[in-house]
Parts: structure tokens; C-alpha cells; sequence
């Protein structure tokens, strides 16, 4: 799987004329040459439903007079870069004309994705329909007809669908259509025959080739559907919708799986399909290292004007970052990542789920930004993951305790493993009763929103103050734990008749029960600590967090003076002995309406590192510079310091001996 790859997409109305009327063989590897890149992927259908090949199962673009696809793959190949292929499954949208009666409908009947005449979009296909076997064929072609290098199937999924084949299907099986549970368990189905029937086709006439379906976010705790690709690609264009901190939440998920995957951005300053649009090539060599430190190849997307011409400004821009990436790969290639902490996100724990295939959810997601920013070392889990491999256990804010998850929870605390919960975590499905002895037991909800928490201990930099909480919380009284924080009520609520101030009312002072609380599994706190942290992001959560993850890790594996927009991760390369520290450092702003961008970075300088090893090292060095950097180690403890981080920097540290950690 290669390092330096683009998403070339070419979604092209039948309105525009001249489509390809100036591809160039020699343009088109100037650009891939200038960029760095060694892979390409390349559309044999778009989203409009037009072929870029003469096709016998699909009709090509009316505009375009030649075989675009081969000649893009010729031209790819003959300079050594791949050439996946690329059709659009879901969406068809001159299909979309003819056939209306296979377009998937939602509950109320309408089509998803476009909901009105008069609004430009996409239609997307039912999958239960005849359009499946259309759509088997079109990719049997251009897998026979193409010597590609895998195949890239989008806008597909597990989808809930309402048309008439699927309802009449249900009622044949004696099922009820208004039972969503009947529904949902159909469009498992439904998928997993799609992808059985992709993967047979293309097997039978290349048994090897790659095959990617995306769905544009990888679901944690379905190793299921991961497992009906061949490798992942993580789509995570951080200014397209998905912000900085989706792909480190995701990646930190995929590499555990065992399979190739690569994090994929766009060229964009937006999203897809933005002609005229850029990035600034710090925000590219940001993301792209970022791929990098999590143990990723890299894919960045862009879109091909439709006269066919390669655009030089977005290939200089993408050589930017893909030179650098080109130096680095040898320190990259089968890592393993070094993790003391798990996160057991909602959506993996099957209590919650993404909002949408784009965002996490609050939760999940401020606990990620929690521990990038705490410089923790972690890995996102799922219950077919051995806990016992970690020290530390984060239930964020809903986790709710089932049988399968009481039982693994049993056998870590057993091995010593201690976890930090919040909020609703470690209850009962039903909420009412803590299954876990986190040292508290539950009275109920607690009744005022927003309150605040006065800690035991003092916050870095905060003093001793209490601290507004905003999201809900649940009201506990102590059950063999030891209180390091209480709650303190608010003198009411803010209502019409009971209102104080602009905002909220302030704290009385009266002891509203415990809200921080240490026992002999772990640390409990009782409010939606990580979704306050996505939503309001103040410095008071985050320290608390920071001080109760400390406290549970005495004994963390490295510990830095990286600033807290700053990422580390360690990455282990066993066949070479050796692990690689990746440091990172960029301050993604705001402008616009909510997307972050990345324009100016600003070097670091004296990181200091110290890092808990097994073995004697034999040399520390800055790559891909090769440059050896002081170092000590005393026992099992490495120190050494990083003069100048400017973007990204990889130490690494050779052994003597590697054994496994």
C-alpha cells in the first residue's frame, strides 16, 4: 500500500462540454512527479453516472471523445504509480431519471440526501434493487477491461430504506415495517450481500485486487463491516466538517484492527468538489505527518477540471507535504502503536454512535482532545479488545455497563487495571444502579444544571476555586470511596421566576454531595465531563481530567513538556528494534463560519521527552535527518531533548536488544 496517494475525483455534469480536451499524457506525470505522489485514484464512473471509458454496461460522459481512464492509467503506470479505480455506488444520478423506483426512501417516503425538486443534488440508490446487479456488472467491466490497482466503491453502507421493494420484502418475511429493528436488520443484510457480491466479481478475475468501500467514517465496534474491505481508508478532511481531532479518534481505532489504512484530507480550504479552493501547505504537511504519527500512509484529495488538465498550483501545494512524506517512510512501515490508556468510545461500547458519518460524537470526542492534549498515549477500543493490555480505562460520560462489558471489567480489575469514569458510566442499561463499585452509589439525576465542582486538590494555574459544570450530572453519596471533590449547588435554577444575573445562578456554597471520588478501581466524576469539554472546551474540565488520569498513572510510559496544542505518539517497529517518537505541533484557527484552518506554524524549541523503556538503548537520533541527539537513561527511563520542533519531528531510538513490549 503506498504512502503518497491522491483521490483524484472527477464528478462531471453532462452540461460542460470538451471533457479531457486537454489531458496530456506528459502534463498529467509532470503534475504526479511534482507532487510526489505514487499512487492516484481514478474514476471509471462519478456521481452523475457517466463512464470516462467506452463502456458495454454504462454510456460515457456524451462530452468525452476518448478512453480517459486507460489513458490515465497508462500514463500513471509508465512512471510507477498505482492507479485504483474509482466507481460511485450510491449515487447515480442519470440513472436517477430513469429509474426513480430504486432510489432509496426514508420513513416519510422521500428520498434521502435531496429532498425537493428545486434543490441541486444527489439521489441516492437502494441496493435492494435491481440497480445491484447493474451496478456488479459495471464494476466487473472495468475490473476485466483495466489493469487497476484496486477498487474504491463510494456512497455505500449500512442503510435504513423504505421503498417499496424493501417494505414488500419485509412484509414476504412476515416482518413489520414500522419496527425500526426489522428495518435496520434488513439493511445489514442488504449490505453485506453487496459487498459478498463485489468481492466474488472482482475475485473472480483478480484475485488479489484491493477493494475499498467507504461509508466516510469507520464504525468502532463493528470489526464486521471493516473486515468486507481489503484496507481502510479513514476520509477525514478536517475543514470539510470533520475538524482535527476525527482522525486521530479514528486512527487511534484502526490500527488495532490489523489492516493497511491511510488517513485521508483534501487539497480543499472546504470540502469536496471545491474548484479554486486551497490550503495552505502548512495545513498539508500538518495533516499529512499527522497521518504519519499514527501509523498511516497518507491520501489527499483533489478534483480534475473537466477539460481533463492537472492543476500545477494543487500539485505543488500536495509536493509540499508529500516531499517530506517521501523521506520518512522507512521510519513508518509496520508500526505497532504504544499506548498506556484505553478509550472505550460510545460508539464502540454499541451505547451511542457517530452523528452522522462525518462527526463523532461529544463525548467520544472530547475525551480525544483530552488526551492529545494531556499528552497521554492511547488507543480507541472495542469489547473484542483485551483491556488487560492497558493501565487505564476511559469510560466516557454514557458508557453503561452490559453483561459482555461487566465481565471484561471484572477480569481488568482483577489484573489491576484501574479506569476513569464520568457521568453516567458504570451504571446499569437502565441507568439506576451502578454495576461497577466505582466507590459511589447513585440517588439520581442531579436536579440543577449548570452547578459547580470544588476540587480537593488545586488545578494548574486555576487556584482553588469551585468551577462551573454545564452538563448534567448524576447526584451520588459515597460507597467506600474516598471524596477528592464535591459538588456545590446552585442557589436554583434559571427559570422565569428564579433567575440571576445574565447566565446562570452562582454557586451557594452548600455541599451538594460528592462529585470527584477515588476508590480501588479507579476514579468516578459525576457529570458528562467529556461532552462539557466538546462543547464548552474549558480549561477547568480539562485539568481535572488531566489531574485524575495522572493519578491513575503514576508510572506513564513518557511524559513531555509539549505544549498543549502539541501530539505525541510513539510508534513501535519491532522487525527493526526500534520505536520512533513522533512529536507534532500547529495551532489550527477559526475563520470563517467554523472551519478550522491551519496557515502559520510556529517552531517549538528544548521539548524535553522521557520515556519508560525495556531495553538499553544503543542511540537516539532526529529523522529523517540522522542526526544523533544527547541522551540518559537511567534504568528503564530514556530522557533526551528535541532542540527545535518545527511542524513535525520523529526521534527514534535504536536498542540493543527488542524485546516485546
Amino acid at each position: 500500500m503506498r504512502f503518497r496517494q491522491i483521490h483524484l475525483d472527477f464528478h462531471t455534469s453532462e452540461m460542460i462540454k470538451d471533457i479531457g480536451k486537454r489531458f496530456s499524457k506528459s502534463q498529467f506525470q509532470e503534475m504526479l512527479k511534482a507532487g510526489h505522489v505514487d499512487s492516484i485514484t481514478i474514476f471509471a464512473k462519478c456521481h452523475h453516472g457517466w463512464a470516462y471509458f467506452p463502456s458495454e454496461t454504462n454510456e460515457m460522459h456524451p462530452h468525452l471523445d476518448f478512453d480517459l481512464l486507460g489513458a490515465q492509467i497508462e500514463a500513471a503506470h509508465e512512471i510507477g504509480v498505482k492507479t485504483p479505480v474509482y466507481l460511485s455506488v450510491g449515487f447515480d444520478e442519470k440513472l436517477a431519471r430513469h429509474h426513480p423506483e430504486w432510489l432509496m426512501r426514508d420513513e416519510n417516503d422521500q428520498t434521502n440526501w435531496v429532498k425537493g425538486f428545486m434543490t441541486a443534488g444527489w439521489h441516492q440508490f437502494c441496493l435492494n434493487s435491481p440497480y445491484l446487479d447493474l451496478m456488479v456488472s459495471q464494476v466487473e467491466e472495468a475490473v476485466r477491461k483495466y489493469d487497476g490497482d484496486g477498487i474504491f466503491l463510494d456512497i455505500v453502507g449500512v442503510r435504513t430504506c423504505y421503498c417499496h421493494t424493501c417494505v414488500a420484502d419485509l412484509r414476504a418475511e412476515g416482518k413489520d415495517p414500522r419496527n425500526k429493528s426489522d428495518v435496520v436488520a434488513q439493511g445489514e443484510r442488504i449490505y453485506a450481500n453487496y459487498t459478498r457480491r463485489i468481492k466474488e466479481a472482482v475475485h473472480a478475475i483478480k484475485p488479489d485486487m484491493p477493494i475499498f468501500h467507504n461509508a466516510g467514517h469507520i464504525s468502532q465496534g463493528r470489526r464486521d463491516l471493516a473486515a468486507m474491505n481489503s484496507h481502510l481508508e479513514l476520509e477525514s478532511l478536517p475543514t470539510g466538517g470533520w475538524g482535527y481531532d476525527h482522525f486521530p479518534l479514528s486512527a487511534r481505532y484502526a490500527q488495532l484492527l490489523g489492516m493497511d489504512f491511510l488517513g485521508m484530507t483534501g487539497k480543499f480550504h472546504t470540502f469536496w468538489g471545491e474548484f479554486g479552493g486551497y490550503k495552505h501547505p502548512n495545513a498539508l504537511r500538518y495533516e499529512t505527518a499527522l497521518s504519519l504519527a499514527n501509523g498511516a500512509r497518507c491520501s489527499i484529495g483533489d478534483q480534475l477540471h473537466p477539460e481533463g488538465l492537472m492543476d500545477r498550483g494543487t500539485y505543488e501545494l500536495i509536493g509540499a507535504a508529500y516531499s517530506e512524506v517521501e523521506q520518512k517512510e522507512a521510519w513508518i512501515t509496520d508500526t505497532v502503536n504504544i499506548a498506556d490508556v484505553a478509550l472505550l468510545t460510545a460508539e464502540a461500547a454499541g451505547v451511542g454512535s457517530a452523528d452522522s458519518s462525518m462527526f463523532t460524537g461529544r463525548a467520544d470526542a472530547g475525551a480525544v482532545r483530552m488526551l492529545l492534549e494531556g499528552k497521554f498515549l492511547f488507543d480507541v477500543v472495542d469489547l473484542d479488545v483485551d483491556f488487560k493490555a492497558y493501565k487505564v480505562l476511559v469510560l466516557p460520560d454514557q458508557i453503561v455497563i452490559s453483561d459482555q462489558l461487566k465481565a471484561k471489567l471484572d477480569d481488568f480489575f482483577n489484573q489491576g487495571g484501574k479506569v476513569l469514569a464520568t457521568g453516567k458510566s458504570g451504571l446499569d442499561p437502565t441507568g439506576n444502579e451502578f454495576v461497577i463499585n466505582l466507590g459511589v452509589k447513585r440517588i439520581m439525576e442531579n436536579p440543577y444544571q449548570p452547578d459547580y465542582f470544588r476540587p480537593a486538590f488545586s488545578l494548574a494555574n486555576l487556584g482553588d476555586s469551585s468551577f462551573i459544570m454545564y452538563a448534567k450530572g448524576q447526584k451520588v453519596a459515597l460507597n467506600g470511596g474516598t471524596e477528592i471533590g464535591r459538588r456545590e449547588d446552585p442557589y436554583f435554577n434559571r427559570d422565569v421566576f428564579t433567575f440571576c444575573s445574565h447566565q446562570h445562578t452562582p454557586s451557594s456554597m452548600n455541599d451538594g454531595g460528592p462529585g470527584m471520588v477515588e476508590s480501588d478501581k479507579g476514579i468516578y466524576i459525576a457529570w458528562n465531563l467529556f461532552e462539557d469539554y466538546a462543547v464548552k472546551g474549558s480549561l477547568s474540565l480539562k485539568e481535572t481530567a488531566v489531574y485524575a488520569l495522572n493519578r491513575l498513572l503514576p508510572d506513564k510510559t513518557l511524559t513531555t513538556n509539549l505544549p498543549a496544542q502539541g501530539i505525541v505518539t510513539l510508534q513501535e517497529q519491532q522487525a527493526q528494534g526500534r520505536i520512533v517518537n513522533h512529536l507534532l505541533y500547529a495551532s489550527p484557527v477559526k475563520r470563517g463560519e467554523n472551519v478550522e484552518i491551519i496557515e502559520d506554524i510556529l517552531p517549538v524549541y528544548d521539548i524535553s521527552v522521557s520515556i519508560i523503556v525495556q531495553d538499553m538503548a544503543k542511540q537516539v537520533y532526529l529523522a529523517p535527518q540522522m542526526t544523533p541527539i544527547p541522551y540518559q537513561q537511567n534504568g528503564q527511563k530514556i530522557d533526551y531533548v528535541v532542540p527545535k520542533l518545527e511542524c513535525h519531528q520523529m526521534v527514534v531510538i535504536d536498542f540493543e536488544s527488542r524485546s516485546s513490549n
